[in-house]
């Protein structure tokens, strides 16, 4: 005899799963593009509270600026690739409706001279409207994105963002603001390095400098060199007489209370590979603090591995191994000119830059605008 359900029990189970989560209000999303020399990067995010939370994502490895040092133009199949990646963020970016965007391109499409031609065929055949920042901006955003990662005890800072083209570098002197607002001055950067007068203290912006030299195109300037060390070293070299025109190039050694932030795929490969992660995981890389001493030891075990050996370790991924010892030749070069033990890893950048001076602007963060 089958057994009686009990009177109040209801003929299906309660499901265990959780249900779907609902999609995200268009209204709420905004969206980031950043078409770069090396990669196609996307988010789209909804503010929540001082900061937002991403919803969608995209990022390929396209090459861009490949050839680029040695024509000047960019080729047709780089464009291709980019091509492809874009027409798949124009699919994303309609599926979701989302209305607030900022889409742009930098140093490749800045440096070649069928940047801006390629950019209208962008528009013509994917939809998308690229806009060509400057580099005074591109490092802007860059420092509005680590905010966050800025130490209350910091009053000197350095913001490095290694890119595929170029390499920005911004100097900031914190000391007339308050500690616990520091955060809040640099967020207010995104209008500009030098703001309209406010009531709130101000972060100094003591130089700035966009050094046309990323991981790209710093690779492919030293390509005919067949030792690796050698290689390595006369990058490094060569990436250091570039930043002369750097005010603080000349400072004898930094001030007390002296923060680097670095930013870059180089720099979290490095920071993945320090922690030993067989598999990236941002939440462990994004603003861990890193000594001299340990950024070294890694990129004593990257010669040490030579090209075949980069090539097959899974620590540094198949897109990333031509173009480590590139970006580790720039760090090392800037950790020469300004030793530190606080060089905080930032897994942020452009895009976050983008979408929070969006959102700053509308007002959606918590606080209001800054």
């Amino acid at each position: 005899m089958a057994p009686r359900r009990p009177a109040r029990a209801r003929p299906f189970p309660k499901p265990v799963e959780r249900p779907a989560p609902q999609r995200p209000d268009p209204a709420e999303l905004y969206a980031a593009l950043d078409l770069g020399t090396n990669a196609c990067r996307m988010l789209v995010a909804q503010p929540k509270g001082a900061s937002f939370h991403v919803v969608d994502s995209f990022s390929k490895s396209v090459r861009l600026g490949a050839g680029l040092e040695a024509s000047g133009r960019l080729s047709r199949t780089s464009m291709e690739r980019a091509l492809a990646a874009l027409r798949i963020c124009g699919r994303k970016l309609r599926d979701r409706r989302v209305a607030r965007m900022r889409l742009v391109a930098t140093e490749a499409c800045r440096r070649a001279s069928n940047g801006r031609h390629f950019l209208r065929r962008v528009s013509r055949e994917t939809g998308l409207e690229l806009e060509l920042i400057s580099p005074e901006e591109e490092a802007r955003l860059a420092v509005v994105s680590c905010a966050s990662l800025v130490s209350a005890r910091t009053e000197q800072l350095l913001v490095v963002d290694i890119g595929g083209g170029s390499t920005e570098l911004v100097w900031l002197d914190l000391t007339a603001v308050p500690p616990l607002e520091r955060p809040r001055s640099i967020m207010r950067l995104h209008a500009g390095f030098h703001p309209p007068e406010s009531p709130f203290p101000a972060a100094k912006v003591v130089d700035w400098i966009s050094v046309p030299l990323g991981v790209a195109t710093l690779n492919d300037q030293f390509r005919d060199v067949a030792d690796d060390a050698a290689r390595f070293a006369l990058m490094s070299w060569f990436f250091e007489e570039n930043l002369a025109d750097f005010l603080p190039y000349s400072y004898d050694e930094p001030a007390e209370n002296f923060q680097i932030i670095g930013t870059s795929g180089t720099i979290t490969t490095i920071a993945a590979t320090h922690l030993g992660l067989r598999r990236y995981d941002r939440n462990k890389v994004d603003g861990l603090s890193m000594t001299a001493a340990q950024i070294d030891s890694v990129i004593r075990d990257y010669l040490a591995l030579g090209p075949e050996g980069r090539r097959r370790d899974p620590r540094i991924g198949r897109d990333r191994h031509t173009l480590i010892m590139s970006g580790s030749a720039i760090l090392q070069a800037l950790l020469r000119v300004w030793p530190t033990d606080r060089l905080s890893v930032a897994d942020r950048g452009l895009r976050e830059g983008l979408l929070y001076a969006q959102m700053s602007r509308d007002g959606v963060l918590e606080g209001g605008p800054y």
